[in-house]
């Protein structure tokens, strides 16, 4: 089949196969050309087929021929109908894996199950033994909690009073005001529920129960602050208090792993084009201004150079961890420069549709949009037939 980028506001109802499976290879590429990393070589991901877990996987594997066990919840293709781009994703990285002579395995479910969990403890022990590092990259809007049986929705939204501010629909150009209601009732127990440190928590507390963790093992989760134009609706909304108790939770895990000698982390990434940050209003307009001014210092990064730096020079340099005074590692740390913020606040004042394009990066943010769902990659012919049906190997 031709398959098309079908879009419905922030959400691309297809994906490409062969354009994945290109985001993949790019990937790895800029893995390789960066040299080896002596980090861990049994590595345990979960959130793994898009974004920074994708990442994660590809530079744990590619940068120290680490193995590696992928868990996702991702939609496998039915005739006639693609899959979800993470599927693509994670076939395309065992494929690469496997002719590398890297051993690869997945788990497509819901991480937040007590079945996928006891699934996932049971091949580390029967393949790996143990694991030396944890990835927690789960971005998920919808929690169903594995004790309680509730159902926990994650909410975008502002607390106290409603946030009005400039916002850009990516697709179009327009620039335009938008107010956000205040959360009410549950929303912030209900975001934290989702969004919080409990599950990473609970995933740490199985595997070390189970005595599956290496003696030094390490966890890391990652987390965004961003500036203060976003802070109303970001880091001072609900999910920023989800993000104040993942990072809490850092601590306490800290704790549970010293006797085996282990640590956790929480990594502050930069702002980048994702699903997720698609559909919370203003980031948009504000990573468009970002990307103009990032890319002109030539301090641009994707997901795959953030992760590959935060590997190679922050978790496996050798040397006693650099950290924020909250604990936090922060490979924010260009895009947070003082002078990258200034300019940021000045362009906002003027921004509007008729000069987001030349003072914003627009063009940048649809590339790597539709970039998300494996098109607009240079070396994929578009036009050509396409086979949806690609199965991802080794799930179990």
């Amino acid at each position: 089949m031709i398959i098309e980028p079908r879009m419905r506001g922030f959400i691309c109802l297809t994906s490409h196969p062969k354009g994945c499976e290109q985001n993949v290879k790019n990937q790895i590429e800029y893995v390789k050309s960066k040299g080896h990393i002596e980090g861990a070589k049994r590595v345990l991901v979960i959130g793994a087929s898009t974004g920074f877990g994708l990442a994660s996987r590809i530079t744990s594997a590619f940068g120290s021929d680490a193995a590696t066990i992928g868990v996702f919840f991702e939609k496998p293709p039915l005739e006639g109908k693609t899959a979800s781009p993470g599927w693509y994703n994670s076939a395309a990285f065992e494929s690469e894996a496997h002719n590398a002579g890297l051993y690869a395995k997945s788990i497509n479910g819901d991480a937040f199950s007590n079945e996928v969990k006891q699934q996932t403890l049971e091949l580390i022990k029967k393949d790996l033994g143990q694991i030396d590092l944890i990835i927690y990259s789960l971005a998920s809007p919808v929690r169903l909690h594995p004790t309680t049986g509730v159902l926990h929705r994650s909410v975008l939204k502002p607390i106290g009073t409603t946030y009005t501010n400039k916002t850009v629909d990516f697709h179009t150009g327009i620039v335009s005001e938008i107010s956000i209601a205040p959360c009410q009732d549950d929303d912030i127990a209900n975001t934290v529920a989702v969004m919080g440190g409990e599950d990473w928590s609970m995933w740490i507390e199985e595997l070390k129960n189970s005595n599956l963790l290496a003696n030094g093992a390490t966890t890391v989760a990652y987390s965004y602050i961003g500036p203060s134009l976003t802070e109303a609706v970001y880091r001072k909304g609900t999910i920023g208090r989800a993000k104040d108790h993942l990072e809490a939770t850092a601590f306490s895990i800290s704790d549970s792993l010293k006797s085996i000698d282990g640590k956790a982390y929480v990594s502050v990434n930069k702002a980048l084009v994702t699903q997720a940050s698609s559909a919370i209003p203003v980031i948009p307009l504000y990573i468009s201004l970002l990307y103009k001014i990032m890319k002109s210092e030539g301090i641009h990064e994707g997901c795959i150079e953030q992760i590959q730096r935060l590997f190679q020079e922050r978790l496996y340099t050798g040397e006693p961890m650099i950290t924020d005074d909250k604990g936090r590692i922060r490979v924010d740390d260009w895009e947070m420069r003082d002078d990258v913020q200034a300019k940021i606040a000045e362009l906002w004042k003027v921004a509007d549709t008729g000069n987001l394009s030349e003072i914003g990066d627009l063009s940048g943010y649809r590339h790597d949009f539709l970039n998300l769902f494996g098109f607009d990659f240079d070396g994929v012919d578009y036009d050509a037939d396409a086979n949806e049906i690609v199965n991802v190997s080794s799930i179990t």
